[in-house]
C-alpha cells in the first residue's frame, strides 16, 4: 500500500485534465539510443501512455538536474518533437509559443500575440492559463489561448500560420482547457463555452471551417480520436453529455447525458475495445458503444462508486485494469477491472489532490501537485511505489513527459530538465 502522512493542500480548479495538471514527462524513449516524440495531450496515442521506454538497472536515489528557466505561467503540457522542446505559456499580458533547445533549455524563437485576461474574483486562484495543451502535426503547432484565440504556427520559424479571434465573454470556469486535436487534414477545437460556439474542424493549411457541431458547450475535458465500426469519431465530453461525432463531418452519431452538477465535467475519456470510460467526480462510468445497422447504441456497461475521479485522467494498463487517482480520502491511487468494474485495490488516503499519471509497461510515472514525482508499479496488484523525486519547490498541475532518460517538468512559471542519469 502507499502511504503519505498528512493532509495535502487543495490545488487550483484547472483544466482536463487535467487540463490540467502542469509537468511534463517529455517523449518516450526507443532503446537506449534514441528519444520519440510527445506532440499532444496525453502523447502520442493521447492515452497517458510512454512506448519503448527502457527502465534503468537501478533507479537513482535522486534524479540530476540539468536546467530550470522561465516560460511563464499556464498549465499546457510541453510538447518534445525531435530537437525541439515547444511551450504555450502566459507572460504578462501576452499569450507566448516558445521553442526552446531540449538539452540547454536555450529559446530558439519565441512568438507572442496580446491576450489580457483577467480571471472571475472567485476563480481568481486558478491562474491566468493558458489551460490547453497543444497539438503538433507535420511540422504545425495548434494552440488556443484563454479567451479562444485559435492560431497556427510553423513549428520551424514560429511563423503565423493562421489565427482565428476569440471571444470577449469568457465563461467563469470553462475556459479554454479544452486540448486539440489532429485528425487527417483537420484540427478539431471547441471554440465556445457555456453553449456559444461549437465542436469545430479547422483545415490545418488555411484554417477554413471543415465542419461544425453545436449541440453543446465544450468543458474541460480534451477529445480522443477512436474508430469504432469502420467509422472514425471523436469522443469527448461537453459540458452536459458524452458524445460521438463523425471525424470528417462532424455529424451526431451518438450521445449520453453525463454530467455533475457540482463541477464541469473535466476527463478525457479512456477507451478499452469499444468501451469508453469516464468519470467527472461521480461513480466512474463505463459505456459500451455498437452500430446496430445505421444506427448506433450506446449501453451502461458498469460503475464503480468506489474510485470517482474529476481532474486527475487514469489510464488503462495492457492486461485490463484502469489505474487512477480517486478524489476519496485526500487522493486515493485505485485499480479497477476495466471488463467488470470491479474494484481491485485503493490505496490508503492523503496521496494527493491531483496528479498526472502516464505509464510504461507495468511502470507508472506520477507527478502529484505539490511537485513530487512517484515512480511506481500497479496493474492486478496494488500501487508499489519504487521512487519519490522533487522535481519542484511550486505546485504541479501540468500532464507529465519522458523522453528516454529525461523528465521535463512545468511548474507554476517555469520549466525544468531532470535525467536519470
Amino acid at each position: 500500500m502507499l502511504t503519505r502522512p498528512g493532509a495535502r493542500r487543495v490545488w487550483p480548479f484547472v483544466s482536463s485534465l487535467i487540463l490540467a495538471v502542469p509537468v511534463i514527462l517529455a517523449g518516450l524513449q526507443r532503446g537506449a539510443s534514441g528519444s520519440a516524440d510527445w506532440p499532444q495531450w496525453r502523447g502520442p496515442n493521447r492515452d497517458g501512455t510512454i512506448a519503448g521506454f527502457v527502465p534503468p538497472a537501478t533507479w537513482p536515489e535522486q534524479l540530476t538536474s540539468r536546467w530550470k528557466v522561465d516560460v511563464g505561467l499556464g498549465y499546457a503540457t510541453p510538447l518534445v518533437v525531435g530537437a525541439r522542446l515547444y511551450v504555450f505559456s502566459r507572460q504578462s499580458e501576452d499569450e507566448v509559443m516558445s521553442a526552446l533547445d531540449p538539452d540547454t533549455g536555450a529559446v530558439i524563437w519565441k512568438a507572442a500575440y496580446p491576450a489580457p485576461f483577467t480571471m472571475n474574483k472567485s476563480t481568481a486562484r486558478h491562474g491566468p492559463g493558458p489551460k490547453s495543451t497543444p497539438a503538433f502535426a507535420d511540422g504545425r503547432l495548434f494552440s488556443i489561448g484563454m479567451t479562444g484565440i485559435v492560431t497556427a504556427r510553423d513549428a520551424a520559424s514560429g511563423k503565423e500560420l493562421w489565427q482565428k479571434p476569440g471571444s470577449p465573454i469568457v465563461p467563469i470556469f470553462t475556459t479554454h482547457a479544452f486540448s486539440p486535436v489532429v485528425e487527417g487534414n483537420s484540427v478539431v477545437f471547441h471554440v465556445g463555452g457555456n453553449n456559444q460556439g461549437a465542436l469545430t474542424a479547422f483545415d490545418v493549411r488555411t484554417g477554413n471551417v471543415i465542419w461544425s457541431w453545436a449541440g453543446d458547450g465544450p468543458s474541460y475535458g480534451s477529445p480522443i480520436v477512436a474508430e469504432l465500426d469502420g467509422t472514425r469519431q471523436i469522443i469527448t465530453l461537453t459540458q452536459t453529455r458524452l458524445v460521438g461525432v463523425n471525424a470528417a463531418t462532424g455529424a451526431l452519431l451518438w450521445e449520453r447525458p453525463f454530467t455533475n452538477s457540482s463541477v464541469t465535467n473535466a476527463a478525457t475519456p479512456v477507451l478499452a475495445g469499444r468501451t469508453v470510460i469516464v468519470s467527472n467526480g461521480g461513480p466512474v462510468t463505463a459505456f459500451t458503444v455498437t452500430k446496430k445497422g445505421a444506427e448506433w447504441a450506446v449501453e451502461d456497461a458498469w460503475q464503480n462508486a468506489d474510485a470517482p475521479y474529476r481532474l486527475s485522467n487514469a489510464v488503462a494498463t495492457a492486461d485490463g485494469v484502469l489505474v487512477g487517482l480517486s478524489t476519496r480520502n485526500s487522493g486515493q491511487y485505485f485499480g479497477v477491472d476495466i471488463k467488470t468494474g470491479a474494484t481491485l485495490w485503493s490505496s490508503e488516503g492523503r496521496q494527493a489532490m491531483n496528479a498526472a499519471i502516464s505509464r510504461a509497461g507495468d511502470l507508472f510515472f506520477s507527478l502529484e501537485d505539490d511537485g513530487e514525482l512517484v515512480v511506481a508499479r500497479a496493474g492486478r496488484t496494488p500501487f508499489e511505489p519504487l521512487r519519490r523525486y522533487r522535481v519542484a519547490e511550486s505546485d504541479t498541475w501540468t500532464q507529465p513527459v519522458i523522453s528516454g532518460g529525461r523528465v521535463f517538468v512545468k511548474d507554476v512559471a517555469s520549466l525544468a530538465l531532470w535525467t536519470l542519469k
